[in-house]
């Protein structure tokens, strides 16, 4: 399910391409920051341009967990890169890590691959696999040349215990004028989305940004992001981007 929230209404898009308004953006350089879907969302739109003959290259400035791909390269050159695109059409592409995963490509490296005129998708922020997050100082990683970033939440974790559902779960609950035993509420979502602090930390003029409510996969779920979406101020309008499984998708 892929949707957008318009007038309080979820309005059906075909596809990632077209929800997130990329279908004829040229060369975009697209972070992902938040929790709840980061990767999934990225390997989502991968696909899509992959589809399209427009040969993505995916990357991070954090790290992000190493699949046993084909497509997935560590400390490559960039004619590696370049090479494993032309065979694929699609490749991932980070520095050597430890536990399983990339990291950071060497600058002179990042450099060149921001240069292509390709697609280059970024994990920008890392959550341990939860739902919702708050950045510490040093979070998200988003770099000059990001033209949109996705910032995306879980829909599993409204209902649920601040400590259970949040990386950085003390910093989260503080900001909420909470206690991290308190229940996670769309409310806080939308408080997270538009604050400087949170959802749109680091994001500059000139960058799309868009809120991306994943895990969206029970009317529940839909029900929840409509909340978020009518507790936010809409003087300043944002994109709000529902994700879920289709019917029957595992």
């Amino acid at each position: 399910m892929i949707a957008e929230i318009v007038y309080g209404n979820l309005i059906s898009k075909k596809n990632m391409l077209e929800v997130f308004g990329l279908a004829g953006a040229v060369a975009p350089r697209i972070a992902a920051a938040g929790a709840g879907g980061k990767t999934t969302t990225l390997k989502r739109l991968a696909a899509e341009y992959k589809e399209m003959g427009r040969k993505p290259v995916v990357t991070t400035t954090t790290h992000m967990f190493k699949e046993d791909s084909p497509l997935f390269l560590d400390e490559p050159s960039v004619r590696e890169i370049l090479a494993l695109l032309d065979k694929e059409g699609c490749v991932f592409a980070g520095g050597k890590a430890k536990n399983g995963k990339i990291r950071r490509l060497p600058d002179a490296v990042l450099g060149e691959v921001l240069k292509l005129p390709n697609p280059v998708l970024i994990e920008a922020d890392g959550a341990k696999m939860l739902p919702i997050k708050f950045p510490a100082d040093h979070e998200p990683v988003i770099l000059p040349q990001t033209t949109h970033v996705l910032y995306v939440c879980g829909m599993d974790a409204p209902g649920r215990k601040i400590k259970e559902v949040c990386f950085r779960a003390e910093l989260a609950a503080d900001f909420f004028g909470k206690s991290a035993e308190d229940i996670l509420t769309p409310q806080d979502i939308a408080a997270l989305a538009q604050s400087g602090l949170a959802g749109r930390k680091g994001v500059e003029e000139g960058m799309q940004y868009t809120l991306v409510l994943n895990k969206a996969d029970t009317w529940e779920r839909c029900r929840a992001a409509l909340e978020v979406w009518e507790a936010m101020d809409h003087v300043n309008e944002m994109k709000v981007v529902v994700t879920g499984k289709e019917s029957g998708e595992k």
